[in-house]
Parts: structure tokens; C-alpha cells; sequence
């Protein structure tokens, strides 16, 4: 079955960084588009970046944009989200997300998701 699983996330003081990982198994993990979506408390979810299938292609939304870098190890069925100069805006529920393949060339919605990894900013 399609999994993902993230880890990486903590409590860290304005300023730091983390590094956060997904591990995918369950499918042909190159062949799909991934996200990086995070929510906070009370909050809907927030489109945080998106790589493409060989990660040559990234985006990212303008609030983290020169803070984070999104990668991926199709070897390793790894996306990556490396988080750099971290603010207590940043504090949420991370989550990586797959991008659905309707069929070739025709992206769907987010049809899997992992369980999500807190990242907390304070001091």
C-alpha cells in the first residue's frame, strides 16, 4: 500500500533550522509530483512547495521562499524540505503529499498523505 511517513520535525528557536523527511514506499515513487503542505492550529491547510518527478522543477509559496529548499532522492525515496531561518509563523503540522496521476500529463489532486510532523518555533 502507498505510504508516506515524515520525521524530522521539533522545537526549534526563531532563527534555526530543520530538516524534514518523507519516506515513501508502496510505489513508483520517481513517477509522481510531491508537496510540502503544512496547517496550523485552527487554520486550513497552507500549499508550503512542490517538486517535480525528477527535481529539477521546485515552487515555492512567497512566505517561505529563500528560507526553504525542497528536495528529492528518487534512489531513496526521499523527499526533503530543509528549513532555514525558521519563524513562529512557520509552527504547524508539516505534511508531504503525493500529486495524483490521472494519466500521463494530467496531474490530479493530493490522492495520498502522511501522518504529518510537528515543527514548533519559539524561545
Amino acid at each position: 500500500q502507498v505510504k508516506l511517513v515524515e520525521s524530522g520535525g521539533g522545537m526549534v528557536q526563531p532563527g534555526g533550522s530543520l530538516r524534514l523527511s518523507c519516506a515513501a514506499s508502496g510505489f513508483t515513487f520517481s513517477n509522481y509530483d510531491m508537496r510540502w503542505v503544512r496547517q496550523a492550529p485552527g487554520k486550513g491547510p497552507e500549499w508550503v512547495s512542490g517538486i517535480n518527478t525528477g527535481g529539477g522543477g521546485t515552487s515555492y509559496a512567497d512566505s517561505v521562499k529563500g528560507r526553504f529548499t525542497i528536495s528529492r532522492d528518487n534512489a531513496k525515496n526521499q523527499l526533503y524540505l530543509q528549513m532555514n531561518s525558521l519563524k513562529p509563523e512557520d509552527t504547524a503540522l508539516y505534511y508531504c503529499a503525493r500529486v495524483g496521476l490521472i494519466q500521463p500529463g494530467l496531474l490530479g489532486g493530493y490522492d495520498y498523505w502522511g501522518q504529518g510532523t510537528q515543527v514548533t518555533v519559539s524561545s
